[in-house]
């Protein structure tokens, strides 16, 4: 199925022939919150940020013009000692947007459906994790006893006793996380990389992901798995979230991070 996906790359040149793609890119001139609304929840509220602990610095989303795109890029803004998690919990915090109960049900992925998603994001060449979690990307449950640990995690974590930090592919059927597959983190900083990652939802499902770098297509990460548990048991369905997520209980490892995000799809294939 790896396949797909490389095919899929080419058709993030341009559009989606003959699927239904939900798009979001940034613009440069609408609002950052009412333009991610607009598409991943219409009339709802599908951006989870720090304002409230930290109205001073404004928006934690906001708009810039990337040089390297020759667009206007999403850009994730993360202060280690002001922000925290929406003003609920104070060992973590979070700048994330995604999908919800208020999403239309072509956002949504239910038991038997397949989807596509696809994004470009690119880390600082001098990003930090900690040994505890750094979150980028997940698919979580909404409903059901499992709903609170992520089905797939893409997670930074910084390495132990001196070896390299790494990214991190992590997959839980329940409430208890596995590595899929992990690489060096270095390979990942400074530069645009684009995903797509592909889910058949099902207690027996697929699941795929390749990573590549922008500016050269070079593949950075593969992984496929055939036979995969990629439902959550008691789930009313299953979404994605993009972002910064990460504990604050390493905080010397950390520092303040911006994340930029570009050009996020959802295919819902059937």
């Amino acid at each position: 199925m790896l396949k797909f996906l490389a095919v899929f790359f080419l058709a993030l040149i341009g559009t989606f022939p003959a699927l239904a793609a939900t798009t979001l890119s940034a613009d440069g001139k609408t609002d950052t919150y009412g333009l991610i609304n607009a598409a991943l929840a219409p009339g709802g509220n599908a951006v989870e940020v720090p304002d409230c602990g930290h109205p001073e610095f404004g928006p934690h989303i906001t708009q810039a013009y990337d040089a390297i795109l020759k667009r206007y890029v999403f850009r994730f803004h993360i202060h280690r000692d002001r922000d925290d998690d929406r003003c609920r919990k104070a060992d973590r915090q979070r700048t994330e947007i995604k999908t919800y109960a208020r999403s239309p049900d072509r956002l949504k992925a239910f038991a038997g459906d397949v989807m596509v998603f696809r994004w470009k994001f690119r880390l600082d060449p001098a990003f930090q994790p900690s040994h505890r979690f750094t979150h980028l990307h997940q698919i979580k449950a909404v409903g059901g006893d499992y709903a609170a640990m992520p089905l797939i995690t893409l997670t930074a974590r910084k390495g132990k006793k001196g070896k390299p930090d790494r990214m991190e592919l992590r997959h839980a059927a329940r409430d208890r996380q596995k590595t899929l597959a992990m690489r060096p983190l270095p390979a990942f900083l400074g530069r645009w990389l684009s995903v797509a990652e592909r889910i058949s939802f099902a207690r027996e499902g697929s699941y795929e992901i390749s990573i590549r770098d922008v500016l050269t297509g070079a593949v950075l990460f593969e992984y496929e798995n055939a036979a995969l548990a990629t439902w959550k048991e008691g789930a009313a369905f299953l979404r994605p979230k993009w972002g910064i997520y990460r504990s604050l209980r390493d905080r010397d490892n950390l520092r303040d991070e911006i994340v930029d995000f570009a050009d996020f799809g959802i295919v819902k294939e059937r």
